[in-house]
């Protein structure tokens, strides 16, 4: 019999598909139901920095950012009568979904400085998290800001964190950063558990009738697998932190190629949202045939079997798949 489970963030886990952060966690019986599909873990919605900076008479300072810039933000902040802003209602959702389910919950927190996350994290700690994701996204718009600096600011935000509490830490990370390993050492360094690749940012559309800024979100699809699958077997067996691939995990195939690349776990939400929750269960489906059809007996067994951690010089293997592609369309070209 194939056997499934894998080990994230120090927690044993049934198989390798985990619901990454979305509304659905907004709904107890929606996390009930995640877990009767066969995931075996979820990540709740995120808490963001302006609700806590809210909560502390500074949200001026945080909206004065203007920018539609968190990754899970449709639109410019909401109203504030309409979005839960009271962290307080985060954390009895946290403490009721562990009543109601036995797979990890995973808190969510979304942001760049320490402020009250820090005091925030104990509390989520507190109420029963199973783990702490730190989903760090800034959309820099000041010229003076070096990518250094902004570094830093991460850096010292995680180990602040790490300082306060005792669970499980993982950090949510752009793809954006000019050399992703040295950052990624960095944070495991600075307490980081695991590397969730990758943060997805939804960019904002100009509608020239109404000559505003728009919303734009389209789901995932396994065309976007591709980076965070690349980054992943990069980085396995070279950073001392767990891996999560998310974006573009929407079949058993995307799930085996996550795992083959280095990932403990493979996190999904698009699919989901496209399919429905029992969609999960698909997946796993299909990954267990394929294992056993390729007759591998266990996660562990596949895990970084297709990373790069053996080949001495990654960027030259790199470099030559690169000239290797464009070769390819040269092939095909008309003479």
């Amino acid at each position: 019999m194939t056997d499934l489970s894998t080990t994230y963030l120090g927690l044993k886990l049934k198989n390798p598909l985990v619901a990454s952060s979305s509304p659905f966690s907004k709904k107890i019986d929606a996390i009930r139901e995640m877990e009767d599909a066969g995931l075996s873990a979820v990540v709740m919605h995120s808490l963001f920095e302006e609700q806590i900076a809210h909560e502390s008479n500074e949200l001026d300072h945080f909206l004065s950012y203007g920018t539609d810039s968190f990754a899970e933000a449709l639109t410019y902040f909401p109203d504030l009568e309409k979005y839960n802003l009271d962290p307080d209602a985060y954390l009895e959702l946290i403490r009721k979904a562990r009543a109601a389910v036995q797979i990890p919950v995973i808190a969510s927190l979304n942001g760049i400085t320490s402020g009250g996350w820090v005091e925030t994290a104990r509390r989520i700690e507190q109420a029963g998290a199973s783990a702490l994701e730190l989903n760090l996204y800034y959309l820099p718009t000041d010229p003076n800001l070096s990518g250094a600096e902004l570094e830093e600011e991460y850096l010292r935000l995680v180990r602040d964190v790490r300082a306060k509490v005792r669970i499980p830490l993982a950090v949510k990370l752009s793809p954006f950063f000019t050399a992703i390993p040295q950052i990624a050492k960095r944070m495991a360094e600075a307490g980081a558990d695991g590397l969730v690749l990758f943060n997805r940012f939804y960019q904002p559309d100009l509608d020239l009738e109404k000559l505003e800024v728009t919303p734009s979100l389209e789901l995932s699809t396994s065309n976007d697998l591709l980076l965070p699958l690349r980054w992943t077997a990069i980085l396995y067996g070279r950073v001392k932190a767990d891996l999560a691939l998310t974006g573009g995990v929407h079949t058993g195939r995307d799930l085996i190629k996550a795992v083959m690349a280095g990932a403990a776990v493979a996190m999904a939400t698009s699919s989901l949202v496209r399919n429905g929750l029992a969609h999960a269960g698909a997946i796993l489906k299909e990954a267990d045939a394929w294992m056993t059809e390729h007759e591998y007996a266990s996660v562990r067994q596949m895990q970084g079997s297709l990373s790069q951690k053996s080949v001495a010089q990654p960027a030259a293997f790199e470099r030559a798949n690169y000239m290797k592609v464009l070769q390819s369309y040269d092939d095909r070209m008309p003479r």
